[in-house]
């Protein structure tokens, strides 16, 4: 929890503002029983009325001035816990955005949306409480325990039976619920993943009938959510007659023990008053903390999640500043590169080597699990090659600055991915400066202008959150106008025309023609009619490059690609494909 307390740094001046007021606030109550015993002893004891109004009066000042300065803490407080809230937010969204997807790996998507939202708010809550109460309750006991035995130091041990009472009994209670919050938090994870899961797969758990499995998984999760909640709250809704009876019980034992002073000093009085007063002050202080360091173990398991998150590592650093002259024609060159995930032992990609030039199209074909797409997942260092280099334009891809690379790059992923907001707003989704003209000649391109068109406002229809008010082949078009309108160096499809028919696939492959005659054009694909025309294939089978060549070239030479095509193909087709490559 300590280490999440800088970022309350920005706001040190309103923090010192709310100390002041809530030292102001003490002061004036704890001048309150003061002020009654010297009414009682002074005042009524003696008949002197003047003596009454008078110290009335000033009390009326004093509660005046206590509630202005409540007033103030608890605005200053919510408006500190507010911004705090704000910032920490603000700090785990950056991280996880600066996270490839092998760090993504590590936190499931659910953890994650848990960790930015519950987690903080439990953070938030407890910073809130501390601000307003760690000073206020120290204050609180101390000055009043000290106020207490100078105005009736005989009845000072009732302060320390009740003082243990209460700090036993939240002890216990803290013992039995402390262990269960970190539980309670994996728990609230578990639902939100599953929730999540539903929600983005609900037509495929229909279309398998499947929605009472479901419904059974939900359950047993929600349900064991509820029963460790419930006996959470059983157990802190004990400390609620465990502290009425021990307040009771103090002021019980201070009116016995008053009662029995009174009998050798009327005039004990007001004394008796006021360290009753005195009493609550520090019985209701302790109180305070007790339920603070009952809550404190929650809001910690919700920190040490959330630090967790800020001081994980990024496993890919980036130069501030691209090192090296890069070469003037665009290209990308692997050299015997390899790949592993971290857990696994076996290679992804093994001493794969290539270059692809600007002007020509390089393919990647091969069966599924063979590495395609881990492939070029490589070069925006979406994850780091284990061994060998990567080159863009001549420079090692460790050595370019993160924006530098990015510019570069025009990624068209396997699955479209729109953002709520409009048409427009997609395409220029990494060209914030492109015109309405960038933007209508992209989609142009893309093949997307029809459909366009008839939607209703255009390129400024609203597009829904994940674009799931356009279809598959829309989606993937509005992906590729995106790519266009960045107008990058290296054009990436990973597999990005498989939900368009032939028709509009080929006419968008000869429009991007003219737009990627001087880029390097990197393209993962399934369909053999699709890359036959590549400048140069490359065949990979399980993480292996076995071919590399043209398409006739590979029909010659390569028995993996031969399988491939022969695969697509009709007996007639293949054995017309091999007669035209034997040529």
């Amino acid at each position: 929890m300590l280490k999440l307390i800088r970022f309350l740094k920005p706001y040190w001046w309103r923090v010192g503002l709310l100390l002041v007021a809530t030292g102001g606030q003490v002061y004036a109550t704890l001048q309150l029983p003061a002020l009654m015993a010297d009414i009682i002893n002074n005042g009524i004891v003696v008949g002197d009325m003047d003596h009454v109004w008078q110290d009335g009066w000033w009390m009326l000042l004093l509660v005046a001035i206590s509630a202005a300065a409540s007033f103030a803490a608890s605005y200053l407080s919510a408006k500190v816990g507010a911004y705090f809230s704000r910032d920490l937010r603000a700090a785990i969204f950056a991280k996880v955005l600066q996270f490839n997807m092998n760090d993504m790996k590590q936190y499931s998507t659910a953890s994650l949306i848990t960790r930015t939202t519950n987690d903080v708010n439990q953070v938030q809550m407890i910073i809130t409480l501390m601000l307003t109460m760690m000073l206020r309750a120290p204050l609180f006991c101390i000055l009043g325990l000290v106020m207490a035995i100078q105005t009736a130091p005989e009845m000072s041990w009732i302060i320390v039976v009740g003082i243990t009472a209460v700090v036993a009994s939240s002890a216990i209670i803290l013992s039995i619920v402390g262990p269960k919050f970190k539980i309670f938090q994996g728990l609230v994870d578990r639902v939100t993943l599953i929730t999540r899961e539903n929600l983005t797969g609900l037509r495929v758990i229909r279309a398998f009938n499947n929605e009472e499995l479901e419904r059974k998984k939900f359950n047993k999760t929600n349900s064991e959510l509820t029963r460790l909640l419930i006996f959470i709250d059983r157990v802190l809704e004990l400390q609620n007659p465990l502290i009425n009876i021990i307040f009771n019980g103090t002021s019980l034992l201070c009116a016995w023990v008053g009662l029995s002073l009174l009998n050798q000093d009327f005039a004990y009085l007001g004394n008796m008053t006021a360290f009753s007063e005195y009493v609550t002050f520090v019985m209701m202080s302790f109180l305070m903390l007790s339920m603070m360091f009952v809550m404190l173990p929650r809001a910690n398991v919700s920190a040490g999640r959330i630090n967790e998150l800020l001081k994980a590592k990024d496993s890919i650093r980036w130069p501030a500043e691209t090192k090296g002259v890069p070469e003037k024609q665009p290209s990308v060159e692997f050299k015997k590169v390899c790949f592993s995930y971290s857990d696994a032992s076996e290679k992804v990609l093994d001493n794969v080597s290539f270059r692809a030039e600007a002007g020509q199209t390089t393919a990647f074909i091969g069966s599924t699990g063979s590495g395609k797409s881990t492939l070029i997942n490589l070069v925006p260092r979406f994850y780091e090659a284990t061994s060998g280099e990567i080159l863009i334009d001549g420079i090692n891809i460790r050595d370019f600055a993160k924006d530098d690379l990015m510019r570069r790059i025009g990624l068209v992923p396997q699955h479209g991915v729109l953002f709520a907001g409009t048409v427009r707003s997609n395409i220029a989704f990494g060209a914030p400066n492109a015109s309405d003209e960038d933007v209508k000649h992209a989609a142009e391109i893309a093949q997307a202008t029809g459909f366009i068109g008839r939607m209703s406002g255009g390129y400024d229809a609203h597009i829904s959150q994940g674009g799931t008010n356009v279809s598959g082949g829309q989606k993937q078009r509005l992906s590729i106008a995106r790519a266009i309108c960045k107008k990058p160096d290296i054009f990436i499809f990973d597999d990005s025309f498989s939900a368009l028919d032939m028709k509009t696939d080929k006419k968008l492959r000869e429009a991007l023609k003219p737009v990627t005659a001087n880029a390097v054009v990197l393209i993962v694909a399934q369909r053999v009619s699709t890359i036959r025309d590549a400048g140069q294939i490359v065949v990979l089978d399980k993480g292996r490059m076995v071919g590399k060549g043209t398409h006739q070239e590979l029909l010659r030479d390569c028995e993996v690609y031969r399988s491939i095509v022969k695969s697509q193909l009709s007996d007639a087709e293949y054995r017309k494909e091999i007669h035209g490559a034997a040529k």
